[in-house]
């Protein structure tokens, strides 16, 4: 047959017009081979200056383009032109844990798993985890810097992290797989490490349509051997719990009920189990669920969730965390934290962090826990993480305020290698001690522990680079006179105009959350009524706020941003007696009595049974206002 040629066709057959996925191909080929062709360590400079010409600032920052190069994509950009998602769904199989434990009758096993290092995941996972608040964190990672852009600096997921969090190995052996596993070689692993049939594998593989295998499944053919089984069985169980325990957890995808089978060549010897970085592995493969994440078509988030969940509760206690009060620092610090949702919606939490001081973070958590458990020298690291086909730069010079050290302006995050490259990044990993931060990269520790401190020129930089600000001043729940402006015309006469500018009042309030007080609500519901009535005000009698009893707190106007007092109507107190009457005063020609003495009461006759209590008139002028308790005729 003669050969393929670009454009669709053989040299020999009748040229014919390409395809449009063809067509397409070869634009994203023309556009993709000139930026591999560019190597960032020969030619750093020309790079940078290239960098700056083609990538301009976007909406709501950055202004310089040259560190967050693929902004244009990211989900904190589509929030900022308008378009929003809904909180991620997120994978989390903690409950599933509980499904198979680990207890007396099944020593056997729990003893492998000790020596592996992973005998904590059986205990320390989140059974609930929130969606909101994991949402909000992921819309702030940056896949290039792998860190969260908060308003006052970066912030990441360290190796000390990951060890005082899970209190599992984060040096050893790398994670590393040679090629992407197969499905005729992972039928053949099942066969040989669990001992099932090549029919009941085969299966398996063909069910999940993919190199895996669901986790339902390992629990019905092995959660039932004991330490009374054969030696056989127990053999084939280990391996098969690990895979369980390691799917639910450290490297829980997007599929939400399986496994990748490729995991299982690390438990082929049982022995060397406990010799790999776990630690390092999680968190690569978090980091780019992170990264996924952070497109706006993307609705799911994987990777180990407990782990970013407990960082959040670890770093923000005043915002977020309900702690345990029983927790001893010699157990995971994963343990510490009562995992809860929070009642607030996504674009709450969002606000709340645009709010976000730097004195509200916790920058060195662990300062009781150093006891059982020291800061490891590895994470101090700076290099690539990897696990399997998943490689990804961790930067701990761009979160030195972590580690209890004045933040200075970092240099440029380095594009991690391809994951065919193993060999190399193998031979890195295996000297990390070689490419760890020396005392002058960094620098001089914080005046205060956990002061969070930084050079007076980082905030300068940070500004200019980052996209510090997640929710446009435009679609906050706290109505600015800016963003009343962008609303339709108060005065528009046709009903469509009134109805979205009510429903738009109403949506921005609604969606501050539950945090505001009863009065903005109030008010919301009274200016959007006044909107569908076609006035600015709601009614001639309600054109003044009434006074309020003792018993009524009376907001003041920071609590009511964006309500006029003219709209404005409290809502009445709550009580069973009839309104208070309220007298006028004696007209200006009539002088007062004499002051002789306390003045007697003004008691008003109640009005006849016929009659209804006139409505309370509302004169900002009365200056004596007498409350009478109407009696009530006795029913014969």
């Amino acid at each position: 047959m003669p050969p393929r040629t670009r454009g669709g066709y053989t040299s020999s057959a009748p040229r014919r017009r390409p395809t449009g996925s063809e067509r397409r191909r070869r634009v994203q080929l023309r556009e993709v081979e000139p930026a591999a062709d560019r190597d960032p360590v020969k030619h750093p400079q020309h790079d940078r200056d290239e960098t700056e010409e083609v990538f301009e600032g976007a909406p709501g920052g950055p202004i310089d383009r040259c560190i967050l190069r693929s902004f244009d994509k990211h989900i904190a950009a589509k929030i900022w032109l308008g378009e929003d998602r809904a909180p991620l769904k997120l994978v989390n199989h903690g409950a599933k844990l509980q499904l198979w434990e680990l207890g007396m009758e099944r020593s056997r096993i729990y003893e492998t798993v000790h020596r592996s290092g992973l005998a904590s995941l059986t205990s320390c996972s989140h059974r609930v985890t929130s969606r909101p608040m994991l949402s909000a964190f992921c819309e702030r990672w940056q896949p290039e810097t792998t860190t969260f852009h908060m308003p006052f600096g970066e912030m990441t997921i360290t190796l000390d992290d990951v060890a005082s969090i899970l209190h599992i190995p984060v040096t050893g052996s790398m994670i590393s797989f040679s090629q992407p596993l197969r499905v005729d070689d992972a039928n053949a692993l099942l066969v040989e490490l669990l001992g099932t049939t090549d029919v009941e594998a085969s299966r398996e593989t063909e069910q999940c349509r993919s190199p895996s295998v669901r986790l339902l499944w390992l629990r019905d053919h092995f959660s039932t051997i004991t330490d009374a089984s054969s030696d056989d069985d127990i053999m084939f169980a280990t391996p098969a719990f690990l895979l369980h325990l390691v799917g639910c957890t450290l490297f829980a995808d997007k599929s939400a009920t399986s496994v990748a089978v490729v995991y299982l060549e690390l438990f082929r010897d049982l022995s060397m189990v406990g010799s790999y970085a776990w630690g390092a592995a999680c968190l690569a493969y978090l980091y780019r669920q992170l990264t996924t994440a952070t497109r706006f078509e993307v609705r799911q988030l994987g990777g180990y969730l407990t782990l970013l969940q407990a960082w959040i509760y670890e770093h923000f206690p005043e915002m977020f965390s309900s702690p345990d009060m029983s927790y001893t620092e010699s157990r995971p610090r994963a343990l510490r934290w009562r995992p809860h949702v929070i009642p607030d919606s996504l674009q709450s939490v969002r606000e709340r962090l645009d709010r976000l001081q730097i004195s509200e973070v916790c920058w060195e958590p662990y300062v009781d826990h150093r006891a059982e458990h020291p800061l490891p020298d590895i994470a101090w690291y700076s290099g690539c993480l990897k696990c399997g086909q998943v490689v990804e730069p961790y930067h701990p010079e761009r979160v030195l305020r972590q580690f209890g050290y004045i933040q200075t302006i970092p240099p440029r995050p380095f594009t991690p290698p391809r994951p065919d490259r193993s060999i190399l990044l193998e031979q890195y990993w295996e000297r990390w001690t070689d490419h760890v931060l020396t005392d002058q990269s960094r620098g001089r520790r914080c005046h205060y522990s956990g002061s969070g401190e930084s050079v007076p020129e980082y905030m300068a930089w940070y500004d200019r680079i980052s996209h510090r600000i997640v929710q446009p001043p435009q679609l906050r729940s706290g109505f600015t006179t800016d963003a009343r402006s962008s609303l339709p015309s108060h005065a528009a006469s046709t009903s469509d105009t009134r109805a979205a500018r009510a429903l738009t009042l109403l949506r921005l309030v609604i969606s501050g959350g539950r945090e505001q007080s009863v009065d903005v609500f109030w008010g919301a519901l009274n200016e959007a009524h006044g909107i569908l009535a076609g006035s600015d005000e709601t009614s001639a009698s309600h054109s003044t706020p009434s006074p309020a009893p003792a018993s009524h707190s009376t907001p003041s106007p920071a609590t009511l941003p964006f309500f006029s007092p003219a709209t404005f109507v409290y809502p009445p107190a709550a009580s069973d007696d009839p309104p208070p009457l309220i007298v006028p005063p004696p007209p200006a020609s009539v002088a007062p009595p004499a002051a002789s003495g306390p003045p007697p009461p003004l008691i008003v006759p109640p009005p006849p049974a016929s009659v209804a209590p006139p409505a309370p008139a509302l004169d900002s002028t009365a200056s004596t206002t007498v409350y009478v308790r109407a009696k009530r005729k006795k029913k014969t």
